[in-house]
């Protein structure tokens, strides 16, 4: 199951290199040991993937030029910018998931400097239980995140399964979403990838010392679930 706790956010109409895996994950943890600060201690992330915390320092030293910092959060997903309190921008993903940490990180790549000053990137919550509408805008938006979390996914040699996270609301189309996805994903391999989607793709490769894909377009479209997640990113989506 693919439990990336994802936003449901539309946009917002009124106020409101080559090393060693072994090596390359030692020295993250070594260099960025402040990293486990960020996760919780507690009895529910007692089996938290241990790959995590070295996620963390990956995104936090590939991108210590954007004063922003991959954070792991109790509840749902975030994307908080830099204030007073706290003076760097903050990509907060759900639970301790792996895969949650590559869905908004997807969009953090995506987002606009003028986006990434405004909290979730200016969009307000859609939660679980969207129409047919307003889940046919959300898979048109999250088509770009989700081919861009695929590629991270297949970097690091994990399982890559679509999100259409709508359990309680109109039935998705889960084989034509995932079709979608794919082909926006070869179209990024032959075209090229957002910059720091692409910075990133070589970074994971080069500390999880996979970078092989974890299953062919074809395999996953015929294994596509829902997230048991809350909240997803949908609608109106833009980078600028």
């Amino acid at each position: 199951m693919n439990i990336a706790s994802h936003h449901a956010l539309f946009a917002k109409t009124e106020t409101k290199n080559t090393d060693t895996k072994g090596s390359n994950v030692e020295s993250l943890k070594s260099e960025y040991p402040g990293m486990h600060r960020e996760t919780p201690t507690g009895s529910e992330h007692s089996e938290a993937d241990v790959d995590v915390p070295v996620l963390i320092a990956l995104f936090n030293s590939t991108f210590e030029d954007f004063n922003t910092r991959l954070v792991l959060g109790d509840d749902e997903p975030i994307y908080i910018p830099a204030d007073s309190a706290t003076p760097y921008h903050q990509v907060v993903f759900a639970h301790g998931f792996f895969s949650s940490a590559l869905h908004e990180i997807a969009h953090w790549c995506i987002a606009g400097e003028k986006r990434r000053l405004l909290e979730d990137y200016g969009y307000w919550y859609c939660p679980d239980g969207r129409d047919a509408s307003q889940q046919a805008d959300f898979e048109k938006v999250e088509i770009k995140p989700q081919a861009i979390e695929w590629a991270f996914t297949e970097a690091v040699g994990r399982k890559f399964q679509v999100s259409t996270d709508n359990l309680n609301g109109a039935e998705p189309d889960r084989e034509g979403f995932t079709r979608n996805v794919a082909a926006q994903l070869e179209r990024y391999k032959s075209e090229g990838f957002p910059p720091r989607a692409e910075q990133f793709i070589n970074a994971l490769s080069s500390t999880f010392g996979k970078g092989k894909s974890s299953g062919s377009c074809s395999s996953i479209i015929n294994s596509t679930v829902t997230d048991t997640s809350k909240n997803t990113l949908t609608a109106n989506w833009v980078a600028g």
